[in-house]
Order: structure tokens, then sequence, then C-alpha cells
């Protein structure tokens, strides 16, 4: 009797205490949601981050460019970025760290029309090339046009902004830089035209991680981090293991990505998840920062400690 009696009063003690609330943890994106950021998405919507003891809220923001800049000034807790503009803002004194990976090839490509005038990178001397974004672009298409013995001064480059498909499809352009293999190519396809694709990492340029997840360098010891890395590890270990009904979830989440190029974009980027986002591959990141030297947008390679670290 006494041992019940003792059970009852630890359960009315555990029943009337307060449950501890859930961290709260945001995540700044690097464009509006769509399945670039589907491990994210359902680690939100299936309970990972809640086992972990995290709300994590997801924000879509108004300038892309702003997601480093707000985490850096405390404003947001973690950044999606891109490992290339991260060596790009880190060379402009901007304090935030690379700690996890989402996506872990690229993403970037040069496109032409399947069945244009250009059939190889060679093709390309004396066309007109639309990229949208200068800098990293320039480098990514310099260093392929060289591997086939050409300069940029070979091509015509005009600015098309985002426009990329549509320029292409109205022969303002012969080609574009920029198109991300898992979205504009099915573009195309969609509207009944294919594209011929070069890969970067197939053409002179090093391999690296298109999307990342940064935080402030002050604030890279915050201990939700490795939480947040567990459960989208966790997530994209489950989408891998079911991509239909993780497909189900990214779709319901938004009424803006139920469509067929979503769909097909979602399944597109499915094996490019990062399988271990905490890792950090150093000798890969030191390609990476060697090449941007080699093409001049940052002075010298800087040590990986300086802009990435891993996430155990």
């Amino acid at each position: 009797m006494k041992r019940l009696l003792a059970s009852a009063a630890l359960l009315l003690a555990l029943a009337s205490s307060p449950v501890r609330a859930a961290d709260g943890l945001t995540v700044l994106l690097d464009w509006f949601v769509n399945p670039d950021h589907a491990p994210l998405v359902v680690a939100r919507d299936k309970g990972m981050f809640a086992a972990e003891g995290l709300a994590v809220e997801l924000i879509a923001p108004a300038d892309p460019s702003a997601p480093p800049r707000l985490v850096a000034a405390g404003q947001a807790d973690v950044a999606v970025s891109y490992e290339p503009q991260l060596l790009l803002a880190v060379k402009e004194g901007l304090p935030i760290l690379r700690f996890a990976t989402l996506v872990e090839t690229p993403l970037n490509t040069v496109m032409a029309l399947d069945g244009g005038p250009v059939r190889t990178l060679a093709d390309l001397k004396g066309r007109k090339v639309g990229y949208s974004v200068a800098g990293f672009e320039d480098a990514v298409l310099g260093s392929m046009l060289e591997s086939v013995g050409l300069k940029l001064t070979d091509i015509t480059l005009i600015n098309v902004n985002f426009a990329l498909t549509a320029a292409l499809v109205s022969g303002e352009v012969d080609a574009v830089v920029g198109g991300f293999r898992n979205f504009e190519a099915t573009e195309l396809d969609l509207a009944g035209r294919k594209a011929r694709t070069f890969y970067p990492e197939e053409n002179g340029v090093p391999a690296y991680d298109e999307l990342i997840y940064v935080a402030a360098r002050a604030k890279i010891a915050d201990p939700r981090l490795p939480r947040f890395v567990r459960a989208v590890e966790t997530a994209t270990a489950w989408m891998i293991n079911h991509p239909d009904e993780a497909w189900e979830i990214v779709r319901k989440s938004d009424a803006k990505l139920d469509d067929e190029l979503n769909r097909r974009a979602f399944f597109d980027t499915l094996p490019r998840f990062a399988k271990r986002p905490g890792a950090l591959d150093v000798g890969r990141a030191e390609r990476l920062a060697a090449f941007l030297a080699a093409r001049g947008l940052i002075e010298t390679a800087p040590p990986v400690a300086d802009y990435a670290v891993a996430t155990r």
C-alpha cells in the first residue's frame, strides 16, 4: 500500500509540474520555400525538431542576399546560404561560420536548348550567354570555357536577371549559366523543350556544397545547433527511405508547392541532400577556396577553420 501511495504521489507531482517548452530557433531560408528545403519541412512537420526539443520557424527572406547578414547581426539563429557566397562574405569580414550542409552537390549548370547550335561547350564561341548574378557564375563559366580552350572574351554575357529559361526559349541568348539542374531543366521540359546541360564539376570546377547552414561565429557553440543538425539528419534519412510519403508532407506544407514542377524537383533533389549534414570535408573546402582565389574572387584561400566547422 505504501508503494502504491508513493507511486500515486509521484505521478501526481509529474502531472502537476510544468512541461518544459521547446527551445525556439529561427531559420532564414535563401529563397521562398521550395523542394531544396525538404529536410527542414519534413523535420518540422513530422516532428523531428520537436523530438530534439526545438520549435523551428522557417522564414522566407524579403531579400535573398540578407540572411547571412541578419544572422551575423543576431537577428536570426540560422541561415541557409551557398558555400561559394560564404567565402565571399567572410572575405568582407562577416562573422559567420558554416556548421552543416543541406545540399551536398552543385546544382548550378550551363544550359542550352537541345537541338540548337550549342552541342558542346566549344560551340559557345561567339554566342550570347545569359546570367543572373555576376561573380561566382562568371568564375564558373570562365573555368568551364577554359576547359575547352575558350575565354570569357570569346562570348557575350547578357544579364537576364532571373529569367533564365524565358531568355533561352525566346532566343535572347544561346545559353545560360546559373540554371539549376533540378529546376530550370524541368521548367524547359514542361514547356515542351529539352535542355542540354553542362555540369561545372565535370568541366574544370571543383565540386562543392550548393546549400549550407550558417550561424554567427559568436553563437557557434549554441547547444541548439547540434540538436538542429541531428533532426535534419534524421529527416533526410527518413525521406530517402520513404520518398513518396516525404513528398506528400512537402506538398501539403504549402499550396504553391503542389504542382508538377515542384514534384519533379523534389525527386531530382532527393539524392543530393547531405546524408551527414554535420560532417566537414576539409580537403573539398580547401579546393573550392583555392578555386575562388585562382579566379580572383578572394585574395587568398583562408584556413578552413576561418569559415567552416563540423557539428557532432
